[in-house]
């Protein structure tokens, strides 16, 4: 990968409203490349609707786009302008009647999408199999771009260590994450720190602010953590954007500050013959609480 500066891009938005949304977030893109010399900008989860949409599921299908689309085709035409890499979360309108998928685009600096990740790990409230309205993705994979190569996963998609590993096996530098998490800023961090220092890749992690349709509020706190689990930024709980140069060569040094050198490498170091069985189906001894 180069030396670039990637920013997270903590916007807040009017529930539904899709115009207004994707209005802001192209002047959320021009600020990014602007007040921050950012190469790469990510979006928090579903940004183009808010995350708890109270809607009917018909009419969030017909509100939201496919992709290729009207929204991606307005952020691909200002990332092109602004020679900027673009990662757009949205629902989006799936290919078969009424199936909903929870997306992100990255879109490169000549406007091009490169890659759309559906979110493999729906949480229980938005998943189809549990009654909700978003239908699981299949697939995860590592984009080669001009900056490096990047992987995306989405929120609840980040408690998942091998979903990171795999991507950190396709050869991802960075992994981005955007969110809309409400449960507690100490699994926010964890999670996306952890998932960082597992796989020793960068980890953009960007969550939602301000309230959606069904009054959840979002406490923000987007952060930038490098591959030894440093963190190089953090955001607030308010609309702001937050920004990091990530190095090409972060392992030198064992830590922020260090001239040690870092002799470990979790890739590199792994014991493959203790779980060559580990894909396979299991259940937690502790049961979750019914689902309504």
């Amino acid at each position: 990968m180069q030396k670039f500066t990637v920013a997270c891009a903590q916007m807040g938005f009017k529930p539904n409203d899709v115009d207004y949304n994707l209005k802001k977030a192209l002047e959320w893109i021009c600020r990014a490349a602007e007040e921050h010399g950012a190469e790469l900008v990510v979006f928090p989860e579903t940004i183009s609707t808010g995350f708890m949409h109270n809607l009917p599921y018909n009419e969030l299908y017909r509100l939201v786009e496919p992709v290729p689309g009207r929204f991606t085709e307005a952020i691909g035409k200002v990332a092109r302008e602004k020679k900027i890499h673009v990662c757009y979360p949205t629902y989006e309108r799936g290919e078969k009647d009424g199936i909903i998928y929870n997306s992100a685009t990255l879109i490169d600096d000549s406007g091009a999408i490169i890659g759309n990740y559906r979110k493999t790990h729906p949480f229980i409230s938005e998943n189809a199999a549990f009654g909700g309205w978003v239908t699981a993705g299949t697939a995860v994979k590592a984009y080669d771009t001009r900056l490096g190569k990047i992987g995306m996963i989405i929120c609840y998609d980040g408690d998942f260590p091998e979903l990171s590993r795999e991507l950190a096996l396709q050869g991802a530098e960075i992994i981005l994450r955007p969110a809309a998490l409400l449960r507690s800023y100490d699994i926010w961090y964890l999670t996306s720190a952890a998932r960082a220092f597992d796989n020793h890749v960068y980890m953009a992690a960007v969550n939602a602010v301000g309230s959606d349709a069904a009054g959840c509020n979002y406490f923000g706190n987007s952060l930038v953590i490098d591959p030894r689990a440093v963190k190089l930024a953090q955001a607030r709980g308010v609309e702001e954007i937050v920004s990091a140069q990530l190095d090409p060569d972060p392992l030198r040094f064992v830590t922020q500050g260090s001239k040690e050198p870092m002799v470990y490498n979790h890739i590199d170091d792994r014991n493959l013959e203790v779980y060559r069985n580990i894909a396979r189906a299991g259940n937690s001894p502790f049961p979750r609480a019914p689902v309504k």
